[in-house]
C-alpha cells in the first residue's frame, strides 16, 4: 500500500485528499489533514472518486458517429485517426466560415486553461464556459460594487442572511464547514427560501419569501438601515459612494410595501435590519453561488451587496474579505498567431452588455449559432461540459447541434451532450493525469497553491485534453504554440513561489501567508468612483439603473407553480448521478409539491404527473413537501437522461432543463433558470 496526494474533482472545491493505492489500484479516498480550504474533511461525492475512475460506463476509446445523431451509433477509430480527422474539419470550418466559425467549450476544471489557450492558437473569440449558466450574474454584481467578488468570512461572522444559497447542502468549502462552527457557537443564521431544505431546517428562522421578490426585501432592509440611521456614518462617509442618491431612492421602498411583494411581515424586515446592523460589521447577507434566477439576476445581488455595504463589513473580520495573492505567475508562452479575416468580435457580442467576454454567455451563443448572426458558427469543441443538462431548454440545445457541421466532445462518459456529438474522446480522470497549478481561495481558512499528479495509469485508451490539443496542435501545423509540457508550465508558474514544488509534494498543499482583513487600508477601490459602489454611475451611462429597481416578476396563475433549481450535497449537475454509490442515495428525482396545492388537482403522493411548461413537458412522480411554497415546485437536477450507456441512470425520472424557459439576465447573459412557470396535471399510479 502507497499513499499519494491529489486534489478532488468531484465538484468545483478541488477539496484534498490522499489516494491509498494498493497494487496500482485505487483501494480508498481520504481527506487530505493538511488542507485548510475543506477543513481536513471529504465529503460523500469526493469519496465516490473512485467511481468516476472505475466506472463501467466510461468511455474506452476514440469514437466515431455512423449512425444520426443522438442515435447512440459509433466506431471505435484509433487517436491518429481522430487527430487526423479533427485537423481536417477544423481547418475546413476555417477556410468556409473564418476561424471564428468554431466554438470552444470547457467545463470547470484544472486544465480548461489549455482549452482557452487552443482557441487562441487556432484564431477564435468563441469561448464561453458553464459559468456563463449559473455564476456570472453574482460576480458582475459584486464586482461592479466594490471592485472584485468576495469571500464571506463565516467562521468569525454573528449573522448571516442567507438568500437562496443552501449552503449545508449545496456544499462550498469551506463555507459549508464553517457556517456549521458558527452556528454552534451562537451565530444567527437567517434563511429566505420557498423550499424549507436543509440550510433552512438548521436555520434559527426561516422565511418561505415568494420567489423572484428577493430584491424587494432587500432594498426595504435597505430603507430601514438608511432612515433610521442604523450605519456607520464614519465609515459610509470614507468608503461608500452614492449614499444620498441611495437614500432618496429607497424612500419608496417601505417594510410595508415589501411585505405584501415577498410574503414577509414589515415587522420582520424592520427587526432583521436591526439586528443585522446591531451585529455589524460581523454580519454578511451571504453573496454565495445561488441558483441560476431571474432576469434581474445582476440587480438583485446588487441590492444583496449593497447591504453588505450598509453593514460596513468589507474587508473586515466576519465581512466580506478581499482575494489573497496566491503567488503564481503566468506562464510565457509563443504568442498566438493573428488572422486577418476573422471577425471584429465575438458571435453574442451585444447580446448582453456587461457579459464577462472569457466567459461569454451560453444562451446567447446558442441563440446566435441557430440564427447564424452576426456570423454562422458550424463547429464545436467541448470538454467536461453538458449543456444538455445545464443549459436551459433542451430541445434549443438539440436543435444548436444539429446545426454544427462537425462537433468534437472530450469526457469521461457518454454524456447526453455526447451522445449528439460527432467525434467523442476519452478523458482521463483526475486521479490518472499530471494538471497545472491552481490558486484557490478558502477565505479565512486559505489562499494556496495545489495541483495534481497521476495517483494510478491512465485506464484504457483515455487522454488529458492537454495531450489531446497538443497532438492536434501538432497536426495542424501549430505546435510551436504548445511546445511545452504541464510540467514545464507548472514550474513556470510556480517560479515566484520559495520551495513550492518541494511543499507541494510533501503537504499535498502550498499556502501563501498573505494579508486577510484590511487588504485595502490606504488602498483606493478598484470602481469608477474609487469606492464601494451603492450608485453606479457606469451603468447609468450605458442607459441601465444605476440602483436596483424592484420590477415585480411575472407571478403563477391559480393553475400554475413557479420551478425553482437548487441543489444537494451528492450531485454535480448531471456529471455524478449515474455513480453507484451516489445514485442510491438519490435513485430518481421527484416533483416536490405542497400537499395542499397537490389535493386540489388531485394528485397523491407517488402519482405519475406531468409537468408542462411553454417549451416542453415531462413526467415524473410527484412527493409532498410541507416545506415548499403552495406555488412553487422544485426537481433535482441530472436525471432523464437520454444517454443509454449511463446504464444506473438512464431512465430514471425527469429532465429538469428539458423544462426551463432559456430566459437570460439582461445585464451579463446568465441564464434566468427561476423565470418558467409550469402546470401540473395528474397521469395516474406507476
Amino acid at each position: 500500500m502507497h499513499y499519494a496526494y491529489s486534489v478532488c474533482d468531484m465538484c468545483m472545491n478541488k477539496c484534498g485528499l490522499i489516494a491509498r493505492v494498493e497494487d496500482g489500484i485505487v483501494k480508498k479516498l481520504d481527506p487530505n489533514p493538511k488542507f485548510l480550504k475543506s477543513r481536513g474533511m471529504l465529503c460523500a461525492r469526493g469519496n465516490a472518486g473512485i467511481d468516476r475512475l472505475y466506472d463501467p460506463d466510461r468511455l474506452k476509446h476514440p469514437l466515431l458517429r455512423v449512425g444520426e445523431r443522438g442515435e447512440g451509433k459509433w466506431k471505435q477509430i484509433s487517436w491518429d485517426e481522430a487527430y487526423t480527422l479533427m485537423a481536417e474539419k477544423f481547418d475546413e470550418i476555417a477556410k468556409k466560415y473564418t476561424r471564428c466559425g468554431m466554438l470552444f467549450t470547457p467545463g470547470s476544471d484544472m486544465q480548461s486553461t489549455f482549452v482557452h489557450r487552443f482557441a487562441e492558437v487556432y484564431g477564435s473569440y468563441n469561448v464561453t464556459t458553464h459559468e456563463s449558466n449559473c455564476l456570472i450574474s453574482r460576480n458582475r454584481a459584486f464586482l461592479d460594487t466594490y471592485g472584485e467578488v468576495p469571500f464571506a468570512d463565516l467562521l468569525n461572522t454573528n449573522y448571516v442572511l442567507m438568500s437562496g444559497s443552501n449552503r449545508f447542502e449545496a456544499l462550498v468549502t469551506p463555507d459549508s464547514t464553517d457556517l456549521m462552527t458558527a452556528k454552534k457557537r451562537g451565530c444567527k443564521i437567517v434563511v429566505l427560501d420557498p423550499r424549507y431544505t436543509k440550510t433552512a431546517a438548521l436555520a434559527d428562522e426561516w422565511f418561505p419569501i415568494r420567489p423572484g421578490t428577493d430584491m424587494a426585501f432587500f432594498l426595504a432592509v435597505t430603507n430601514v438601515i438608511i432612515n433610521e440611521k442604523l450605519f456607520d456614518a464614519d465609515y459610509a462617509n470614507n468608503k461608500l459612494f452614492g449614499l444620498e442618491e441611495l437614500r432618496i431612492h429607497v424612500q419608496q421602498y417601505t417594510p410595508e410595501w415589501a411585505e405584501k411583494e415577498c410574503d414577509i411581515p414589515a415587522k420582520d424586515i424592520i427587526r432583521i435590519a436591526r439586528e443585522m446592523t446591531a451585529a455589524a460589521p460581523e454580519a454578511i447577507v451571504y453573496p454565495g453561488r445561488r441558483s441560476s434566477d431571474y432576469i434581474q439576476s445582476t440587480q438583485i445581488r446588487r441590492s444583496m451587496a449593497i447591504v453588505n455595504a450598509l453593514l460596513g463589513n468589507w474587508d473586515r473580520p466576519g465581512g466580506l474579505t478581499a482575494t489573497r495573492q496566491v503567488g503564481l505567475s503566468a506562464p510565457e508562452l509563443e504568442e498566438p498567431p493573428f488572422y486577418e479575416d476573422n471577425p471584429d468580435d465575438r458571435v453574442d457580442v451585444d447580446r448582453a452588455p456587461l457579459m464577462f467576454e472569457e466567459e461569454g454567455s451560453f444562451k446567447h451563443i446558442r441563440d446566435a449559432v441557430l440564427e447564424e448572426k452576426p456570423y454562422p458558427v458550424k463547429g464545436w469543441f467541448i470538454y467536461k461540459f453538458n449543456p444538455m443538462q445545464s443549459g436551459a431548454n433542451r430541445q434549443k440545445t438539440i436543435k444548436m447541434m444539429e446545426q454544427m457541421d462537425f462537433i468534437v466532445n472530450v469526457d469521461i462518459t457518454m454524456s447526453d451532450t455526447a451522445l449528439y456529438s460527432d467525434l467523442v474522446l476519452p478523458s482521463s480522470s483526475y486521479l490518472e493525469r499530471t494538471d497545472p497549478a491552481s490558486g484557490l481561495q478558502g477565505s479565512s481558512a486559505c489562499a494556496c497553491v495545489v495541483t495534481r499528479d497521476p495517483v494510478v495509469k491512465p485506464l484504457y485508451e483515455s487522454k488529458p485534453v492537454f495531450e489531446i490539443l497538443k497532438s492536434l496542435s501538432v497536426k495542424m501545423d501549430l505546435g510551436e504554440y504548445f511546445d511545452f509540457t504541464v510540467e514545464e508550465y507548472r514550474k513556470q508558474q510556480l517560479r515566484k513561489l520559495p520551495n513550492a514544488e518541494e511543499i507541494l509534494k510533501k503537504d499535498g498543499v502550498y499556502y501563501n501567508q498573505s494579508k486577510l482583513y484590511g487588504i485595502y487600508e490606504g488602498k483606493i477601490y478598484k470602481t469608477k468612483s474609487k469606492k464601494i459602489e451603492l450608485m453606479n454611475t457606469r451603468y447609468e451611462e450605458m442607459g441601465a439603473d444605476p440602483m436596483p429597481v424592484y420590477k415585480r416578476p411575472k407571478m403563477p396563475k391559480s393553475n400554475e407553480f413557479r420551478v425553482v433549481v437548487g441543489r444537494n450535497a451528492y450531485f454535480t449537475h448531471g456529471s455524478t448521478s449515474n455513480y453507484k454509490h451516489l445514485n442510491e442515495l438519490m435513485p430518481e428525482n421527484m416533483l416536490w409539491m405542497h400537499p395542499k396545492a397537490a389535493a386540489k388537482l388531485g394528485i397523491k403522493e407517488g402519482d405519475l404527473v406531468a409537468v408542462k411548461s411553454a417549451v416542453s413537458e415531462v413526467e415524473l412522480k410527484a412527493t409532498f413537501k410541507f416545506g415548499v411554497r403552495e406555488d412553487t415546485v422544485y426537481m433535482e437536477s441530472g436525471f432523464g437522461i437520454l444517454s443509454k450507456d449511463l446504464r444506473t441512470v438512464h431512465g430514471k425520472g425527469a429532465c429538469l432543463v428539458e423544462l426551463l424557459e432559456d430566459q437570460s439576465d439582461a445585464l451579463t447573459g446568465n441564464m434566468a433558470m427561476h423565470e418558467t412557470l409550469v402546470t401540473v396535471q395528474r397521469k395516474g399510479v406507476l
